[in-house]
C-alpha cells in the first residue's frame, strides 16, 4: 500500500496521549455503516480514518453492520460494503452485526427497567415530539413514566412477544425532560417493528435504536475510540449514559470529526437512493455519483482516494472540498500507469487526395516516454483517416494552429498535411476534408527542416475500431444547494455527453476496467458495465487537465 499520511491531527493527538498515559493498552477502532445504501466518497474518508489509525499504533480494526432498522436494509448493501472496503485497500480484524447481539441489548434493556431507568411509552410519535419542548422550553413528562417497574418489565416483555402493534409502545430511557439537551430528554430506545431481518429472520418484533444499540455494540467488542461525525456530537452524553447505566465493562471514547462535503455533489444515502429511484443515474455504481463502486467504475484507483482522503485531513469544523481535488489525485495516480493511445471522439473524415489509395504504412511508436516498460506498439496509416471535429475550423480566429482551408498541421507522428477543400451536405455541414501531405516530412525520419504550430492526433479510417465515449460532468449543477431538500431541482440534466468514435486498432483488445490515456483528451477507463465483445464503451475519469490549483 502506498505510504500513509501521519501527520498529526486531534485525534491521533488523543490516541498518543491515551496510550502514553495507559489509560488504554491497544487501539480498536471499528467502521459501523448501516446496510442501507452504498458507500460514498464521505464513508471513505472515515475508512481511511479508522483503519489507518489503528495501523498506525498496531492495533485492530472491526467493520460492524449496523443493522438495526429491518424495513430499509439488505443483503445487496452488506455485499456491497465489503468489496468496496477491500477493494480501497482495507482488511478488517472482525466482521461483526449488531444483530449478534440483540440478545444481550434486550437484556441490558431489562436491567434499566429494572434500575427504575426505563420505562415503557403509550405516546404516538407524534405525541412524543410534543412533549420533549424546544430549544428553549423544556419538556413535559410522558403520563405514562412513573409506571412501576413490575408492569415496565410485563409490557417489555410482552413487546417482544408481538403482543402490540408498530407504532403502539415503545421503551423510553428516564433521564431529564428539562435537560438543555434534546438527546437526553427521555429518549426512545426500542420500537415495535413487525417485519423480517435479513440475518434474524422473524425472531424479532422489537428493535433497538441506533442510539440505544451503538454504544453497547462498541463496548462489546472493546473498541477504545469510537469516531464519528459530528452530527453525534450532541448525542455524546446519551452514548456515555448508556455505557454507564447499562453497566458495561468496556467504556469507549466517543471523539467526532468533520464530515466529508463536496461542491457539486450530494452526500446523503438517502438522497443519492432518490437520484437511483427517479432515474437520473443507471444504479448505485453510475459513473457520476460519488459512491465507491460509482468512483471505481469511473476508473478512479484506491491510491488516488486514500490519498485525497489524508489530504483533507481531519477537522473540528465542517467545510466544503472543492472536487477539483478528487480529480487532481486520480490525475496524478495516473499519470505514469495509463498507456497512451489515440482515439477520435467526434469524427471528421480527411482524405489524402496525393496518397495511393492501395499504399498502408505502419509507424512503430513510443507514446509513454515516462513509462518505456510499455514499449512501442504500431500504429497503420491509410490515405483515409478521422480527426476530431474540434481540430478543424472553416473560419478560424487569430493563432488558431490546428486546421482549416489553407492551412497546415502535422499528424502526430506522421506527416504535414494540407487543407485544400471542404465537403459539406445538403445542410451545410462540413463532412469531410481534401487534403495533401508532404511526403518528405514523416515524423523521426530527421529529413526534413519544415515546422508547423499546430499537431493534431488521428485515427486510420481503414483500422479504426468504433467505440463509444461517455463524458461526465458533475451531477449537481449548485453546489450551494447540493446538498439541500431541493437537491432534485439542481440535477444537472447535461451531466452526460455520449459519443460515437473510433480508436486504433489496437484497442480492439481493450477489456473492463482497462485504463488508457487519450492524447490531448483525457483518461478513460473501459466500462464494466455496458461493453460487450459488439461494442467498446469507454467512460471519461478525468480531463487530461484542469485549471485548479493545489494549495501547497
Amino acid at each position: 500500500m502506498d505510504n500513509k499520511n501521519t501527520s498529526s491531527n486531534f485525534i491521533r493527538d488523543i490516541v498518543i496521549e491515551d496510550l502514553k498515559s495507559s489509560k488504554v493498552k491497544e487501539v480498536v477502532t471499528r467502521f459501523p455503516p448501516e446496510p442501507n445504501g452504498y458507500l460514498h466518497i464521505g464513508h471513505a474518508k472515515a475508512i481511511v480514518l479508522n483503519f489507518e489509525l489503528a495501523d498506525e499504533f498496531g492495533g485492530r480494526t472491526n467493520l460492524r453492520f449496523d443493522d438495526t432498522n429491518p424495513t430499509k436494509e439488505d443483503t445487496e448493501y452488506i455485499e456491497s460494503i465489503k468489496e468496496d472496503v477491500a477493494w480501497l485497500g482495507f482488511k478488517w480484524d472482525g466482521l461483526y452485526f449488531a444483530s449478534d447481539y440483540f440478545e444481550e441489548m434486550y437484556n441490558r434493556a431489562v436491567l434499566l427497567i429494572k434500575k427504575n431507568k426505563a420505562y415503557v411509552c403509550d405516546l404516538s410519535p407524534e405525541e412524543i415530539r410534543e412533549y420533549r419542548g424546544t430549544l428553549t422550553q423544556p419538556g413535559k413528562e410522558s403520563p405514562y413514566r412513573n409506571r412501576s417497574v413490575e408492569e415496565n418489565l410485563e409490557l417489555f416483555e410482552r413487546m417482544r412477544r408481538g403482543e402490540f402493534k408498530d407504532g403502539e409502545k415503545v421503551l423510553r430511557a428516564k433521564i431529564d425532560m428539562a435537560s438543555p439537551n434534546m438527546n437526553m430528554r427521555d429518549p426512545v430506545l426500542y420500537r415495535i417493528c413487525h417485519a423480517s431481518h435479513h440475518n434474524t429472520g422473524d425472531k424479532w418484533c422489537i428493535y433497538p435504536m441506533y442510539d440505544f444499540a451503538h454504544p453497547i455494540e462498541d463496548a462489546i467488542e472493546g473498541v477504545t475510540h469510537s469516531i464519528c461525525t459530528l452530527e453525534f456530537e450532541d448525542h455524546r452524553p446519551l452514548y456515555d449514559w448508556v455505557i454507564k447505566e447499562c453497566e458495561m465493562e468496556c467504556q469507549p471514547q466517543q471523539i467526532e470529526f468533520a464530515r466529508l462535503n463536496l461542491t457539486n455533489t450530494v452526500m446523503s444515502k438517502r438522497k443519492l437512493k432518490q437520484l437511483v429511484d427517479a432515474g437520473f443515474v443507471d444504479g448505485w455504481d453510475d459513473p457520476r455519483m460519488p459512491t465507491i463502486s460509482g468512483l471505481r467504475r469511473r476508473g478512479y484507483t484506491p491510491e488516488a482516494i486514500r490519498k485525497f482522503c489524508r489530504e483533507i485531513g481531519v477537522a473540528k469544523t465542517n467545510s466544503t472540498v472543492d472536487h477539483r481535488l478528487l480529480e487532481h489525485f486520480i490525475r496524478e495516480d495516473l499519470i505514469d500507469k495509463t498507456p497512451r493511445t489515440m482515439a477520435v471522439l467526434r469524427p471528421i473524415k480527411v482524405v489524402i487526395t496525393n496518397y495511393p489509395e492501395d499504399k498502408e504504412e505502419i509507424f512503430e511508436v513510443d507514446y509513454n516516454l515516462d513509462a518505456p516498460e510499455m514499449g512501442k506498439r504500431p500504429v497503420p496509416f491509410s490515405r483515409e483517416l478521422y480527426i476530431d471535429r474540434d481540430d478543424f475550423m472553416e473560419n478560424p480566429p487569430k493563432k488558431y494552429f490546428r486546421l482549416y482551408p489553407g492551412n497546415e498541421v502535422r499528424l502526430k507522428d506522421a506527416y504535414i498535411i494540407k487543407c485544400n477543400e471542404v465537403i459539406k451536405d445538403d445542410k451545410g455541414n462540413v463532412v469531410e476534408l481534401r487534403c495533401t501531405y508532404d511526403p518528405e516530412t514523416r515524423s523521426g525520419t530527421g529529413f526534413t527542416k519544415r515546422r508547423v504550430k499546430g499537431t493534431i492526433h488521428w485515427v486510420s479510417a481503414r483500422h479504426a475500431v468504433p467505440a463509444e465515449f461517455r463524458l461526465y460532468e458533475p451531477l449537481i449543477n449548485d453546489d450551494a444547494e447540493g446538498d439541500s431538500e431541493n437537491f432534485l431541482e439542481q440535477v444537472n440534466p447535461n451531466s452526460m455527453e455520449v459519443l460515437q468514435g473510433f480508436m486504433e486498432p489496437s484497442m480492439k483488445d481493450a477489456r473492463p476496467m482497462d485504463r488508457f490515456q487519450l492524447i490531448r483528451i483525457g483518461y478513460f477507463i473501459v466500462d464494466n458495465k455496458y461493453t460487450t465483445d459488439e461494442k467498446i464503451v469507454l467512460n471519461r475519469i478525468v480531463a487530461l487537465r484542469s485549471s485548479f490549483k493545489v494549495k501547497k
